[in-house]
Order: C-alpha cells, then sequence, then structure tokens
C-alpha cells in the first residue's frame, strides 16, 4: 500500500501501452460506457431537473478527487511546490468547471457549458487514459498518480456520454463561438502559466509524450507554430464535431419522415 502513495517512492513503471496499462484503461473506459448507458437510459425521459441530479452528483465527484489530489501532493511536497503542477489549466481539467457550471447555471451558458462538456469529455477521457504515454511511463499503472488520472478523466467521459444518451446537448451553432471563448480563454491561461512557472498545460509547449507528438514532428518543435495550431486543432475539432453531430441528426430525422 506503502508504494501505492509513493512511499518510500514509487515503484517500477510498466510502461505506456504495456498490458498492465492497457488492461486497466480498458476497464475504466467499458465501466464508463456501461455505465453511462444505463443511466443516461434511465433519465432519458426524465425532465432537465431529474437530469441534472446526475451532474451535480459528477462535478461534485470530479471535483472531489481532484481537491484531494491537490491536497495529498501538498503534504507530500518538501517545498510546496507542487501546487504549480496541479492547476486545473490542463484540456481534461476544463471540465472540472464547465461539469459545475453546465449543472447549477441557466440560459446559453448551461447549453454552451454542456455542449463542452459533450464535445471535449470523451476526448479527454481517451487522451488521458490511453493516450496517457507520459504517466505510465513515469508511475506504476496502480499508483495515486495513475489511478486518480484514471478516475476523473472517465467521469469526464461518463459525463459525456451521459449528456449525449439523456439528451441533455443541444449542439446549436449560435452557441459555438462561447465554446470558442470558453477554449480560448483556457489555452491563454495556460500558455501564461507555463511561461511564468515554466511547466507545460494544455501541451502547449511540447507533446510530453502524447499524440500532440505528430503536431510538434510536423513544425520542427516551433514555438510559435506548434502551440498555435494545438488551439487551431481545438477550434477545428469544435467546429467538425458540432457539424458532423448536426448533420447526422439530420440525416435521421430525414429518415423518419
Amino acid at each position: 500500500m506503502g508504494k501505492f502513495f509513493g512511499k518510500p517512492e514509487y515503484g517500477i513503471p510498466e510502461g505506456a501501452y504495456s498490458f498492465q496499462h492497457l488492461l486497466f484503461v480498458s476497464i475504466l473506459i467499458i465501466s464508463m460506457i456501461v455505465l453511462a448507458i444505463i443511466i443516461g437510459l434511465k433519465f432519458r425521459s426524465k425532465n432537465d431537473q431529474e437530469k441534472n441530479k446526475v451532474l451535480f452528483f459528477c462535478a461534485f465527484l470530479i471535483n472531489g478527487f481532484e481537491l484531494f489530489k491537490i491536497a495529498f501532493n501538498l503534504g507530500a511536497s518538501s517545498d510546496g511546490m507542487s501546487l504549480k503542477h496541479d492547476l486545473p489549466l490542463f484540456l481534461c481539467s476544463i471540465q472540472l468547471i464547465t461539469i459545475p457550471i453546465a449543472a447549477f447555471s441557466k440560459g446559453r451558458l448551461r447549453e454552451a457549458s454542456l455542449d463542452f462538456v459533450f464535445i471535449f469529455g470523451i476526448l479527454g477521457a481517451l487522451l488521458g487514459t490511453i493516450g496517457a504515454a507520459q504517466n505510465y511511463n513515469a508511475y506504476p499503472v496502480l499508483s495515486f498518480p495513475n489511478v486518480v488520472s484514471g478516475i476523473t478523466h472517465s467521469i469526464s467521459g461518463f459525463t459525456s456520454l451521459y449528456i449525449a444518451i439523456s439528451g441533455m446537448q443541444s449542439m446549436k451553432k449560435k452557441n459555438v463561438p462561447i465554446l470558442f471563448a470558453i477554449i480560448i480563454i483556457f489555452c491563454v491561461l495556460a500558455y501564461t502559466a507555463n511561461i511564468i512557472l515554466d511547466y507545460n498545460y494544455m501541451f502547449l509547449m511540447n507533446h510530453d509524450g502524447t499524440p500532440y507528438v505528430i503536431i510538434y514532428n510536423l513544425v520542427n518543435g516551433s514555438p510559435v507554430l506548434y502551440p498555435i495550431l494545438v488551439v487551431l486543432l481545438f477550434l477545428i475539432y469544435i467546429l467538425m464535431f458540432t457539424y458532423l453531430y448536426n448533420w447526422i441528426i439530420k440525416k435521421v430525422n430525414n429518415s423518419k419522415l
């Protein structure tokens, strides 16, 4: 149990895409999908107030785990500097804010927040479990950092799927500017923090073993082009997701006529 919490130190990492890594994240992803289907279908016919109860729980759970992680890391840090690595400025961390906003707000802000979680929640879950090569190269699979990270990313993925299955998403084109604003604001904050703290939030400085390596290599690691392309990729993803979703819905509705 001591090694799970890094006491006196973490064990030897099994490595990214090892059998242990793939087995662990497969269990998380399958559980996430099954629970989202069961709970999403159960609440699909309920009103928004009832559907929101699941969002309240997800918001409490994801932020609870994140606060526990921050408290643990601060307690384990001799100089208290671990906090600079725990700021909610990763792509997946945005859900710590957007899920509560989706649960507690109203109007277009709520619609846009629901759509943001729907669009990025499942992507973040996959990138933060299967794609988190840096984590699984640094720590054993069954260690505090990887287990908590796996759980929080899976909560994001579950919430995304739950929103879709229960029918809470709007995916209105008029809300796209709000989605753009959310991602751009966080990218600016992340990039500023990276400069000040010498860190790599939103992977805007380098790929750090993630699939962003494709973009990084494409521009030969340019410190100007690389972050610009990463941000553009987010915006393009929002546009493509919104267009494909509305196209599919339109085709399905036309086929029913």
